[in-house]
């Protein structure tokens, strides 16, 4: 079912997503301070790819540096790519078939517990079929 669902989001909003996030991490690894936040990007551009199966969870190990580098992500990125997810997700959800899709995007923004698109680091991309340790 994860496969069904991943191959209609990448037709309907996938492709689009994950250009959008490899634009903005070509664009930040233009200098060396936005490396950190280039890797972030590509990381999320695969999880925006191909999303059903996967999930976000917090890393407690991450510290100060990763809420500083929130605040940047912030201001350089994150407020455009959550925009996207927002103007995808309502055109998602206009018809039946595309509300899932429409949640799965919501779920990268700042409506949920975990705002990946708003504030990437500190959080790690995880298989929903992991151990529950490993998470």
């Amino acid at each position: 079912m994860k496969t069904i669902l991943n191959v209609i989001w990448l037709v309907l909003s996938g492709v689009w997503l994950f250009l959008a996030y490899c634009l903005a991490g070509v664009l930040l690894c233009i200098t060396i301070i936005g490396i950190p936040f280039g890797i972030a990007a590509f990381r999320i551009a695969v999880y925006a790819l191909w999303p059903f199966g996967y999930t976000t969870v917090e890393r407690h190990d991450a510290g100060a540096a990763s809420c500083v580098g929130n605040v940047l992500w912030l201001v350089l990125a994150g407020w455009w790519l959550a925009l996207s997810h927002i103007v995808t997700g309502i055109a998602l959800c206009v018809t039946i078939i595309g509300i899932p899709f429409g949640i799965a995007n919501f779920k990268m923004v700042p409506l949920s517990l975990l705002p990946l698109s708003l504030l990437p680091l500190g959080r790690e991309i995880v298989p929903t079929d992991a151990p529950f340790a490993a998470r």
